[in-house]
């Protein structure tokens, strides 16, 4: 049990160390105030925060995401073509496309694909 706390304290000791020497090699400047400063999409954060941005961007990026994680799940149906049968296969493709088109469908019923708005 004093080994373990022998040991315990010298690896304390010596991580507090090298922490220690990182801090004062480190070649921080906090004069710049642009670098001292979070980057954030663009926004200046110096000014308000709740500075309107355009709504048609976010849907575009929940689109993307959205087929994005498509691309992920089809994947893995593709090696399943040689270890089951090509009915189930089939199916299971044919349900999820058209699951997939339903929803692209349905956003463009919605407008949320015409940049025009």
């Amino acid at each position: 049990m004093i080994l373990i706390l022998y040991l315990f304290s010298i690896y304390m000791v010596i991580a507090n160390i090298m922490m220690f020497i990182s801090v004062i090699l480190s070649k921080k400047s906090f004069m710049d105030r642009e670098k001292c400063s979070p980057f954030e999409c663009g926004f200046d954060p110096q000014s308000s925060s709740r500075i309107p941005f355009s709504l048609h961007f976010f849907l575009i990026t929940v689109i993307f995401l959205i087929f994005d994680v498509e691309i992920a799940l089809i994947f893995p149906i593709i090696p399943l073509f040689k270890m089951v049968n090509f009915y189930i296969w089939s199916s299971t493709c044919f349900f999820f496309m058209f699951i997939l088109l339903l929803g692209l469908y349905h956003e463009w019923n919605q407008n949320m694909l015409n940049w025009t708005n």
